[in-house]
């Protein structure tokens, strides 16, 4: 059954970990898991390292795909792909948000200090929705 846009939006909106996918010239596409955040009626986005593999794949082709998908309680998915809305450097704040989705407590603090003092400068990327999929499948 397929879902409608809202329906899509807010399940997107749940803290899934999606699959970013990146089409790549002479390969398949470049599929990672990857945390991400969105609010319904908004622009879905990420944070990354600015040199990683994901970053030149999506700088390359000006555009991704999420997808998430849940087996419980129903089988269900959304998809949404579009261009590159904007790059910016990723604030602290930003850091902080998408990491408090995943993780709460020592757990987030940990992430966070790591995330400082081991990965450094990232960058935020917003997706502009452009094509979504969803179906709940059973």
């Amino acid at each position: 059954m397929a879902l409608t846009h809202t329906e899509k939006q807010e399940f997107l909106a749940r803290p899934h970990v999606a699959a970013l996918s990146v089409a790549r010239s002479a390969r398949g596409p470049l599929t990672v898991p990857i945390w991400y955040a969105y609010t319904p009626g908004d622009r879905p986005w990420i944070t990354t390292l600015p040199a990683s593999a994901k970053m030149r794949a999506i700088t390359e082709a000006g555009r991704f795909t999420l997808m998430v998908d849940t087996v419980e309680p129903e089988v269900k998915y959304v998809s949404v792909e579009g261009p590159v809305a904007d790059v910016q450097p990723s604030t602290g704040a930003q850091i902080a948000d998408i990491a408090a989705r995943y993780l709460s407590g020592d757990a987030l603090e940990q992430y966070l200090v790591f995330a400082h003092e081991q990965l450094g400068e990232h960058v935020t990327v917003w997706l502009e929705p452009e094509h979504w999929l969803g179906a709940l499948l059973g």
